[in-house]
């Protein structure tokens, strides 16, 4: 069976950069793409990036059972579908998921094999620094995702691996040390 790796974290802790490099280093993981019901940013491709749905698709989807976990963020739900999962799995293939605590939760529910890793910031002055420092949400978006993050933080103790990105070469030697001891 091919391990299911869950990589979570506050908005802006740079669990997007870290899985970026993770990825560079093991090339035989792949990325779960999850859903979203949050407009694309600039540059980002439907089912690339993120699978971009309305709320009435997203709703459906959650109605039919068709994700692994599912959360409501920020003012958006995102979610990783079933389908996209186990066919990576039952094809051996190691998977990565990006997501946010309260999805982590239920694959943790549903996959209590899964490897899961919360990134975290090294304040929450740093981490207003890097939403602020991306550009791609107004004031009171930032001021919203800081009030989530705080609640989240709290979240580590829950986690098997907790890495700190302070320096990212320094989080993501941690964090490809953590995947590759599991994938052995």
């Amino acid at each position: 069976m091919a391990r299911v790796f869950v990589i979570t974290g506050p908005s802006g802790v740079g669990k997007g950069t870290l899985i970026r490099g993770l990825m560079e280093r093991l090339p035989q993981l792949e990325l779960s793409v999850s859903a979203t019901t949050r407009a694309p940013r600039a540059g980002e491709r439907d089912g690339v990036e993120y699978h971009f749905l309305t709320r009435e698709e997203f709703d459906r989807k959650v109605s039919a059972g068709e994700f692994v976990e599912h959360a409501d963020y920020a003012g958006r739900s995102y979610g990783t579908l079933r389908c996209e999962l186990e066919a990576r799995v039952r094809a051996g293939v190691p998977v990565v998921l990006e997501i946010e605590v309260q999805g982590a939760r239920q694959v943790r529910a549903a996959m209590p094999d899964a490897v899961q890793v919360f990134i975290a910031p090294p304040s929450l002055a740093a981490l207003r620094t890097r939403l602020v420092g991306r550009g791609t949400d107004d004031g009171e978006e930032v001021e919203r995702r800081l009030r989530v993050a705080e609640q989240e933080l709290t979240a580590q103790p829950e986690f098997g691996h907790v890495v700190v990105n302070d320096r990212l070469e320094d989080a993501l030697e941690r964090l490809t040390a953590i995947v590759a001891a599991e994938l052995d």
